[in-house]
């Protein structure tokens, strides 16, 4: 460097140390979250709670092709607290959400602007921009600034073509650094006591935003840009060969998704946590229509039905059959999952099927069918596919393999969601990335894949579709949105005692664990992933799976462990209350203190592991107590076991 250049760089840096710091200071409706804002020609932000710093000093800022070099120069603030009252139109945790924030806007000279919002569970920020014409977000920075020792329940990815189904490693912070830490959203952290959960929301028109460690106990935002070169290597893969540089392309004034950093004490806090629905865009329109319920599901068991006599297959008279057994228990769907049509043609169904007939035929039972299809037919047949599926009636399409965010990506999630409401079906998104808002601005989008899911046990050697992430996940990848895990395997296996098998499949844990996953897990369209002939000889536990519903009133987490145990309390649309315990591999008693409930008598119907469930993972007892809001009820779980309750108000 010549002499000129070193007395520039000096000038620079001497001056960014002489430049007058502007502090702002955000703190939560109930005065224990602190946000503290610092601009100078950066912007930095640090996070306390009740006094503990949580997250260090770190900066954020966003690079535009029409300023990109920042230019921080607050031109004017506005503050605003909010207390109001949201009423999901699909619920998932409640019926009601209480919506309280205290908001800090900052304007700076830029055209762009910050806005922060602090809750009593959390805080977010997000870029409003206020360009015209066309122009990119070059970059956008975003920092998590923790401690070396802090830990991480991290999933990590080997990069941006990815279905986000991923376990957690536990992991420290000064291990999380490199190239080869690349996460997909959410991930968790344990900080001084309390948890910390890195989500997005408002997800709209942008790429997705993903974590790196950036080698100093830093945790930097990360995106995948726009796609320049794009190779189609499959019937439903498209990968991504050379991208620009720069994350987005936009028109006119813009918003950026919401930073999500979610704070909870204890780790139950998590289960009830519903930030990314707070903070995503609002839904414009009627979507009084859309119908959320439970689904018998053809693909874990590989249409092996048995005891028929029928050929079993993708055919009429086996998805009859399902129609026949969702009828009986009261499912509102039947999925046809890959097999009915042609993968690259829509319009062409198996000969076998008979669509038609299968269409009528689930109307006369009040059944609704679901259809699958891969993302890459449905986008280059959309207009054509969904007449089509509106001919035969049908209620909703799962969609599948999509496997990237950036923006392309993230759009067609949004042109599927309106082209799906234009009809009035459903969609359910696999192969998908974790839910980021639009469940809401789109309440058709009723549910998500995104989750190291029941699938996997079709074929997963290594045995880590188990307890212990069973677990696990509900406080990370849950506390973005509904997941569709589909559970509800009847064979099922202790971990020794397990093998994988295409066609006649089981899970990892006992029989009662799988009963508890429809109370602990949340997705508005739940499956029933097993056989419907194995469903039929379980008479007892279908009281169960008949019975429960996929949305609640309201939803109390009682006791809960990221990793080791959750036991969570829902109370049903008709007053029924529901209660499920899962564990990890530690056999585990808990106790269910039944103050939740009004000041009436019940009876309590109980699945649980039998005391053999050890050795025989099928073991089970059901039993009935009378209880009410005074009862103390042990809650005793077998090793990978669970715990599943109905309660019922005595007439």
């Amino acid at each position: 460097m010549n002499l000129k250049g070193w007395m520039l760089a000096w000038i620079a840096i001497t001056g960014s140390i002489a430049a007058a710091a502007q502090e702002y200071t955000l703190r939560s409706p109930d005065g224990k979250i602190n946000i503290r804002i610092t601009v100078t020609d950066s912007i930095q932000y640090s996070l306390s709670y009740n006094g503990q710093v949580l997250l260090q000093p770190a900066t954020i800022g966003v690079a535009t092709s029409v300023s990109p070099d920042g230019n921080w120069k607050v031109a004017g603030t506005k503050t605003s607290s909010v207390t109001q009252t949201l009423r999901p139109v699909v619920k998932q945790k409640s019926t009601f959400i209480k919506d309280q924030y205290d908001q800090l806007q900052l304007n700076f000279k830029n055209r762009t602007s910050l806005q922060w919002r602090a809750y009593n569970n959390g805080i977010a920020w997000r870029w409003l921009i206020n360009n015209k014409g066309a122009w990119q977000v070059v970059n956008e920075q975003a920092g998590f600034a923790l401690q070396a020792k802090d830990s991480a329940w991290y999933p990590v990815e080997s990069g941006f073509f990815s279905h986000n189904e991923r376990l957690y490693q536990k992991l420290t912070i000064d291990s999380i650094r490199g190239p080869k830490s690349l996460a997909s959203l959410p991930a968790l952290f344990s900080v001084n006591g309390a948890k910390l959960l890195i989500t997005e929301t408002g997800l709209l028109n942008h790429a997705g935003m993903w974590l790196q460690g950036n080698g100093s106990n830093t945790l930097e935002a990360v995106f995948p840009h726009y796609p320049i070169k794009k190779k189609i290597t499959s019937d439903r893969d498209e990968e991504v060969e050379t991208r620009e540089n720069f994350i987005a392309k936009k028109e006119g004034a813009s918003q950026l998704p919401w930073r999500i950093v979610m704070i909870a004490p204890e780790d139950k806090d998590l289960l009830v946590n519903e930030l990314p629905y707070q903070l995503a865009e609002p839904a414009t329109g009627d979507y009084s229509w859309v119908k959320p319920g439970k689904a018998i599901w053809d693909w874990w068991n590989d249409n092996n039905i048995y005891q028929v006599d029928f050929r079993a297959g993708i055919n009429t008279d086996t998805y009859k059959y399902y129609i026949d057994f969702a009828a009986k228990y009261k499912l509102e769907y039947v999925v046809l999952d890959e097999g009915w049509s042609d993968t690259r043609n829509l319009l062409k169904t198996v000969p076998d099927i008979n669509m038609e007939e299968l269409s009528r035929y689930a109307a006369s039972k009040n059944v609704g069918i679901i259809l699958w299809t891969t993302w890459l037919a449905l986008d280059q047949q959309l207009d054509a596919a969904m007449e089509r599926f509106a001919k035969w009636n049908i209620k909703g399409i799962k969609v599948d393999f999509m496997q990237r965010d950036d923006q392309p990506m993230v759009n067609y999630y949004e042109r599927v969601a309106k082209a799906a409401a234009a009809h009035k079906m459903l969609v359910d998104f696999h192969g998908a990335h974790k839910p980021a808002g639009l469940q809401r601005t789109y309440p058709n989008v009723i549910s998500f894949e995104g989750v190291y899911g029941l699938e996997q046990s079709k074929g997963d050697q290594s045995k880590s579709i188990a307890p212990d992430h069973n677990v696990t996940f509900p406080f990370i990848r849950m506390a973005a949105g509904p997941a569709d895990y589909t559970p509800g395997a009847m064979l099922n296996a202790q971990k020794g005692d397990w093998a994988p098998h295409f066609s006649n499949p089981m899970s990892i844990g006992t029989r009662c664990h799988q009963l508890a996953m429809y109370v602990v897990y949340e997705s508005p369209l739940q499956m029933l992933a097993d056989n419907p002939t194995h469903y039929y000889k379980e008479p007892e536990c279908m009281q169960f799976l008949e019975a429960v519903p996929s949305v609640w009133d309201t939803t109390i987490a009682l006791q809960a462990s990221v990793g080791n145990y959750i036991l969570t309390a829902r109370k049903a649309a008709n007053g029924d209350w529901y209660v499920g315990g899962m564990t990890n591999f530690t056999s585990l008693t808990l106790t269910l203190d039944c103050s939740f409930l009004p000041e009436v008598t019940y009876t309590m119907h109980v699945w649980k592991d039998g005391i053999n469930a050890d050795r025989n993972a099928q073991d089970y007892k059901m039993e009935q107590i009378t209880i009410d809001k005074n009862s103390k009820v042990p809650v005793v779980m077998n090793v990978g076991g669970g715990w599943a309750a109905r309660i019922v108000k005595q007439q």
